[in-house]
């Protein structure tokens, strides 16, 4: 079946005016080519998380009166346009020829011109959108281009489009699809309780649940594809090394059991991806099972009932995180350990920016440079020393195999790729990179492995946290900076005084010494953290970020990015001086994006 991207729909915006001197068809030629040149920047840049080009539609024809909107719009309904740029370099009636439709998100561009400026209707529009409550994103270039530039977007108006672009394709391909929860809440942590009305009324997700038994009655009864399952086990035995097992003697298991082990670990991983995506292709008698649960993100109880007694899910957690399975390179998946779902919100809103791999970690231990030179003797350089210290990344579970670092881009430098750009060599070096480790007694009495490797690269890296707070609703915290590469002496001294078993990511975030701010130092930015999960993503993707939650209408109440980066619908400037104020009293008013349309 063919998919029906969300598209984005670009609305050449024209002076309707004719008369003796022609007016508008002195127009249409400028306009027509600032839409040709917007749709071709779309499509070379941006990407649906499948990695297949962003859709752009353009109106039939320029918009300068009322009928011409209301077909454009009809255009656009049939199309599934959920994103609109209006463009113009003239002046042009604005409330006659603007995006009603309160479902899309809209942005405007108006051409910094002289002859008949678009930036008297960019403010014109962005007022009377601002007057009727439709959040609207206004892009216009610094410096004064001449007309027979209309088609030579420059950077500046670039970097706009593709933020709001990239934002936007990201909040509309969740719209639609379902979060699955495999189990329920998970010992205690409060991102483990879903609230549906969020998932509903912020994001578009419906709430799947199904219980874990379900895993052991699709094993039991054969509703896996067999064929898939004998290879997924036969790469797996190839490709994924058992590493330590650091449990008494008492309790180890057999090799035996450690075979059984692996059988229903990778049978846990097939079923899942059924459970989440569907499978076509299970047997003929389970026509309901291949549907599957339209799931974009899911997570998974696991403790304590699960893992208790059967194998723990780090394996499936792991893989489906990352860019490659058994199948080669494909999209990641999101499943959230603990089935923490706002740190599953988290790794999805950057997966769908990105199109790359996710870690999911504990924000664990902050390690000094005085603590770190006493424990190993070691004296922290680099961007360690100068963000004053380090934070340990680390748990079990969905943390990408990406993370290891052992990738490299064109210039030789350590990567996270897009999963369509991951090579076999790639996938050998994450492989050979990382170890399975039989899992600790003390927390998964029932076995299973986890996922072991050091980010051995120092890498940007973004580190976000979705959080709810009762009376006010949900927050987001954003911190940039580094993945750190230490000595393997001391990377091991440190890791040695907890679980050495897991994936290990250093991070040093980007501070700015400043008495009393979040980001004085990286011990700031710790306990300044809202909850004990973090999402972690290759980049430096806060501004991203920022303009995709204000789409949400989320606030995001502590971050670390420039000033000059942050963009938001142009309606935020009306709420006041302060940034971060105006951002929470804008979203309060505007309230969510889909409660209106639920």
């Amino acid at each position: 079946m063919e998919k029906n991207y969300p598209k984005i729909g670009i609305r050449p915006i024209v002076d309707g005016r004719q008369g003796p001197l022609k007016l508008r068809d002195s127009l249409e030629g400028q306009v027509m080519a600032m839409a040709t040149a917007a749709k071709k920047l779309f499509e070379d840049n941006l990407f649906y998380s499948d990695g297949t080009p962003v859709q752009v539609v353009i109106a039939d024809s320029s918009i300068g009166r009322v009928p011409e909107t209301a077909a454009c719009a009809d255009k656009f309904r049939r199309e599934n346009v959920a994103v609109t740029l209006s463009v113009t370099p003239c002046w042009c009636y604005g409330s006659e020829t603007m995006d009603m439709d309160p479902t899309t998100i809209k942005g405007v561009w108006g051409f910094n011109g002289t002859e008949r400026p678009g930036a008297v209707y960019l403010a014109s529009v962005l007022a009377t959108y601002t007057q009727k409550g439709l959040p609207a994103f206004g892009i216009y270039g610094h410096e004064v281009q001449d007309r027979e530039q209309v088609s030579e977007i420059p950077a500046d108006v670039q970097e706009k489009l593709l933020r709001f672009g990239r934002a936007a394709i990201a909040v509309a391909q969740m719209r639609g699809k379902s979060y699955l929860q495999i189990g329920s809440q998970c010992m205690g942590i409060g991102g483990s309780i879903i609230d549906q009305a969020f998932m509903e009324e912020y994001l578009g997700l419906r709430v799947e649940s199904v219980d874990e038994v379900e895993i052991l009655r699709r094993m039991e009864e054969g509703i896996y594809d067999e064929e898939e399952y004998q290879k997924a086990l036969a790469w797996t035995k190839a490709h994924c090394k058992e590493g330590r097992d650091d449990n008494p003697e008492s309790v180890k298991f057999t090799p035996e059991q450690k075979e059984k082990q692996w059988e229903f670990t990778v049978k846990m991983y097939i079923i899942i991806k059924d459970l989440m995506r569907g499978n076509p292709k299970l047997p003929d008698i389970f026509d309901e099972e291949r549907f599957g649960h339209n799931a974009i993100a899911g997570g998974f109880q696991g403790q304590r009932q699960w893992t208790d007694h059967w194998p723990n899910c780090d394996y499936p957690e792991a893989f489906l995180s990352s860019t490659f399975d058994y199948s080669g390179a494909r999209e990641p998946y999101t499943l959230a350990t603990e089935n923490d779902v706002l740190n599953g919100m988290g790794m999805l809103f950057m997966r769908l920016l990105t199109g790359r791999g996710q870690i999911f970690a504990d924000v664990r231990t902050f390690w000094s440079p005085e603590a770190t030179k006493r424990v190993t003797g070691y004296d922290l350089t680099g961007k360690a020393a100068a963000n004053g210290g380090i934070i340990h990344l680390l748990n079990s579970g969905a943390a990408c195999l990406d993370a290891c670092g052992e990738c490299q881009d064109e210039d030789g430098k350590a990567i996270m790729k897009r999963w369509w750009e991951v090579t076999d060599e790639d996938i050998e070096k994450m492989t050979k990179a990382t170890v399975w480790c039989e899992a600790g007694f003390d927390n998964f009495r029932g076995g299973g492995f986890s996922s072991h490797y050091t980010t051995r690269a120092e890498m940007p890296a973004t580190m976000i946290r979705l959080n709810l707070v009762k009376g006010l609703g949900p927050v987001l915290q954003i911190a940039e900076g580094w993945t750190v590469q230490l000595p393997d002496a001391v990377s091991d001294t440190l890791m040695e005084r907890t679980n050495p078993t897991w994936p290990c990511t250093w991070f040093a975030p980007r501070c700015n010494g400043v008495k009393g701010s979040p980001f004085e130092d990286a011990y700031s930015v710790m306990n300044h953290w809202g909850a004990n999960h973090g999402a972690i993503s290759y980049g430096h993707i806060g501004a991203d970020l920022i303009t995709l939650c204000s789409m949400l209408r989320i606030p995001v109440c502590m971050h670390n990015v420039p000033e000059q980066d942050i963009f938001r619908p142009s309606a935020w400037n009306a709420f006041g001086m302060d940034a971060e104020g105006a951002d929470y009293r804008a979203c309060a008013n505007y309230g969510p994006m889909y409660k209106v349309v639920r």
